[in-house]
């Protein structure tokens, strides 16, 4: 874009003169900080171009946007989504053929059934946690996959490869290879925004939605209703028209810039997010106002419920709402945060005290969620949105010895989707009587993903990037699409 020169032309004061200099500055150290970047050769750029991402799917899609609920800690399995009878019968007698089974704190007890009743829910009378009595009235729409397997039993990984498909850290996480996919749908809102609780950052805190190896531009933006997006107003001594002057010279300085050094992602995606700011600063504050709901929806979500926590994620939840109404992609939304030192604090991971430390966390996650379902199958967004509720691994179906908790499960844990081509009131794989370890249909992470692609349009054999040497993929070189769930 070239400039307006009008506005730029020579000012017809000294005071004047030396104002335009001033804030012509910013576009000279600005050059001088993408500088670095020039060195990047036009054979490294061709190296690392896409094998996809042009935005076209590779078959007709059945989802336009992903919301991703994450309940950081292990949310357990057996309390919330999947019933065992079993375990009620035999409640305080050893795991048979485990009896001195050492897991991630040390050795187990014996099994502990679960503190609340399972009741039927729906038309499909599926049995779930009596904690949860929001989120029953979903439980038609929701196909539960009760099979789900992690590779870890430590949280900080664990949530990692939930995330990304990859244990280890530097990987893109699902919402990054979409945004890399599919693009923007608002070129006045982030694609990919992720929406930590007011506890914190889960384990691991931005590994969860980064980049990676996919150009900056991927990585998700973070904001909430508690912390708005930093930086956006223009500062109180610079003029509304000397602000227009300096992006425009900025944009002239940068676009310049740009073709003399073709193909270098980290520069464009840093002009593109400057750029994307400055466009911020009308959208942003527009779609965080809450205060434009009204007060029904506000009592639905709970948004001024006493419960601090709670009502803090329900205004996360009605925010969630809102970007995806207005074109984002991908939204990731977290209902807890990182381990503490007291267990199951901040999060679901209930080693010592799992009744007390859920009768906190339940009602917390339970209404606001339930309300944003609703919301979303109201509206009509649901008919061409994703849902997906995850965790990084489940719960052992024994109390930790000398506690009345329990301890890291990754053999076996549940996971869910709902919304766009999904089957409802549907019930996927299954753990042993106990819900010990995955037994029926056993699904991967990738398995996941391949599912989630799948309705987004994609192939995820064909979804890659070339990065040291090999076609990378969220599903890494596995997964299969998990059928059964499919409308």
């Amino acid at each position: 874009m070239t400039p307006n020169l009008d506005r730029l032309a020579t000012p017809d004061t000294r005071r004047g003169f030396f104002d335009s200099v001033y804030t012509a500055l910013a576009g000279i150290g600005l050059t001088h900080l993408f500088s670095a970047d020039a060195g990047l050769s036009r054979a490294a750029a061709a190296s690392s171009a896409p094998s996809s991402g042009s935005g076209r799917t590779h078959y007709p899609a059945k989802a336009a946007r992903v919301l991703q609920i994450f309940c950081p800690g292990a949310a357990s399995h057996i309390d919330l989504w999947e019933h065992k009878p079993e375990l009620e019968k035999l409640d305080g007698r050893p795991l048979p053929g485990e009896e001195q089974f050492v897991s991630f704190q040390g050795k187990n007890g014996p099994l502990m059934k679960s503190p609340w009743p399972f009741v039927p829910a729906g038309e499909s009378g599926k049995k779930m946690s009596s904690m949860l009595p929001h989120m029953s009235r979903h439980v038609d729409d929701i196909a539960f996959i009760h099979s789900m397997t992690s590779r870890t039993n430590t949280h900080g990984p664990g949530c990692v490869f939930m995330n990304t498909g990859h244990v280890t850290e530097g990987f893109p996480s699902a919402g990054s290879w979409v945004s890399y996919a599919l693009g923007s749908a608002n070129d006045n809102l982030p694609t990919y925004v992720a929406i930590p609780d007011i506890r914190g950052e889960p384990p691991n805190g931005k590994a969860n939605w980064s980049n990676g190896f996919l150009p900056a531009r991927h990585q998700a933006v973070t904001m909430s209703s508690q912390q708005p997006i930093r930086n956006l107003a223009r500062p109180r001594s610079v003029s509304a028209d000397e602000d227009a002057r300096a992006r425009d010279l900025l944009t002239f300085l940068n676009t310049r810039h740009a073709q003399q050094n073709p193909g270098n992602t980290e520069l464009a995606a840093r002009i593109a997010a400057c750029e994307l700011a400055a466009r911020m600063q009308m959208s942003a504050p527009e779609v965080s106002d809450l205060s434009a709901e009204s007060d029904s929806i506000h009592r639905m979500y709970g948004t001024d419920d006493p419960n601090r926590l709670k009502a803090a994620y329900a205004r996360n939840c009605l925010l969630a709402r809102r970007l995806l109404e207005r074109g984002v992609r991908y939204v990731n939304l977290y209902c807890a945060s990182r381990a503490s030192g007291v267990d199951g604090l901040l999060n679901w991971d209930a080693h010592k005290t799992l009744k007390s430390d859920y009768e906190r966390h339940c009602p917390v996650f339970d209404q606001p969620t339930a309300a944003l379902l609703t919301d979303l199958k109201r509206s009509g967004l649901l008919e061409d949105t994703l849902v997906l509720w995850t965790t990084e691994f489940g719960r052992m179906p024994t109390r930790q010895e000398g506690t009345t908790g329990r301890d890291h499960n990754p053999d076996g844990f549940t996971c869910w989707m709902m919304g766009a081509g999904i089957r409802g009131g549907t019930s996927y794989g299954a753990t042993d009587a106990f819900g010990r370890r995955a037994e029926q249909d056993v699904t991967t992470v990738w398995d996941f993903y391949a599912t989630v692609l799948h309705l987004l349009g994609f192939d995820h054999t064909r979804l890659t990037w070339y990065h040291n040497g090999l076609d990378r993929r969220l599903t890494d070189v596995h997964g299969h699409r998990i059928e059964a769930i499919l409308a």
